[in-house]
């Protein structure tokens, strides 16, 4: 039995699970503990028992997103359509271990897939409609986009030199000036409303269905009120055809924020261009869909 080290997801581990809740939550200090089967990368998540998980970052630049998540899931699960995390406790440092972890209750359900959901018609409807759901929820008091949603929901030009840098190691691999076309466009509107909430991360990952229809939405981390252009890139990563039209038409949002929409589609399928071939296909729906809203 040893501490924790600081050689990131390495270091998290059922052992350190099973520690930390004994000595601060002695009352589920006999749950047995378990990985999920499908874990995320800014954080290592165990399920205690059958009714609860532990939720640890794997590193300090996703620490904020734990007491953000404790004070905001609450406030905003009753203004939504479906199921988010239920926070339930707070965990401290301890045993070398640095940072706060939470304890959430377990939602059942199978992340999102083409296989697992019924009719992608349907869930591209209840997609957009959460996401509706969740820009109409009280933003007052909430944070702000920034270093904690790594800058989701924020100015794209965060994120300027890193895209030009990619569009240029990528210029003989795509349509690179079509691209800068993108994320110029992207660039040049803003949003100029009152902040409202966003997820900043709505993939399908971070989606569960119960009987091939959407039953929750989770991993928070990202959120924040600002702009909501972050969360419409599944129209690229997840639905296409009809199932895109259906999304665009029921989310309702103008041609500026889909113009930032792509952009953020863009830059993240640029900087994993040469580790996900699906974000060299994603590349390929942005121009296409930039060229036909011109």
């Amino acid at each position: 039995m040893t501490d924790y080290h600081q050689d990131g997801r390495a270091g998290i581990d059922a052992d350190l699970v099973r520690r930390l809740v004994a000595q601060q939550f002695p009352q589920w200090a006999d749950l047995p503990v378990t990985p999920v089967k499908v874990d995320g990368w800014d954080n290592r998540t165990y399920r205690l028992g059958t009714d609860l998980t532990a939720r640890l970052p794997t590193a300090e630049s996703y620490v904020a997103a734990v007491a953000k998540e404790h004070t905001w899931l609450p406030r905003l699960a009753p203004q939504l359509p479906v199921e988010i995390p239920s926070a339930v406790a707070l965990g401290k440092p301890a045993f070398s271990y640095p940072h706060p972890w939470a304890i959430r209750r377990w939602i059942s359900g199978e992340t999102a897939s083409v296989e697992s959901v019924r009719d992608l018609h349907v869930f591209a409807r209840s997609i957009a409609e959460f996401i509706l759901a969740l820009q109409s929820a009280d933003a007052t008091g909430g944070p702000l986009a920034g270093a904690h949603s790594f800058y989701r929901g924020a100015a794209l030009q965060h994120y300027h030199d890193e895209t030009i840098d990619a569009l240029a190691s990528l210029k003989e691999r795509i349509n690179a000036d079509l691209a800068g076309e993108v994320w110029e466009a992207a660039l040049t509107t803003t949003w100029e409303r009152p902040p409202v909430w966003f997820h900043g991360d709505i993939s399908h990952g971070n989606l569960l269905v119960r009987d091939g229809r959407l039953s929750a939405v989770i991993d928070f981390g990202t959120s924040g009120i600002g702009d909501p252009a972050c969360d419409l890139v599944i129209a690229y990563t997840f639905f296409s055809g009809r199932s895109r039209a259906i999304f665009r038409e029921t989310v309702a949002q103008d041609e500026a924020v889909w113009a930032r929409a792509r952009g953020w589609a863009l830059w993240k399928a640029l900087i994993t261009y040469e580790t996900s071939p699906a974000g060299r296909q994603v590349i390929d729906e942005v121009l296409t869909d930039h060229e036909a809203n011109v």
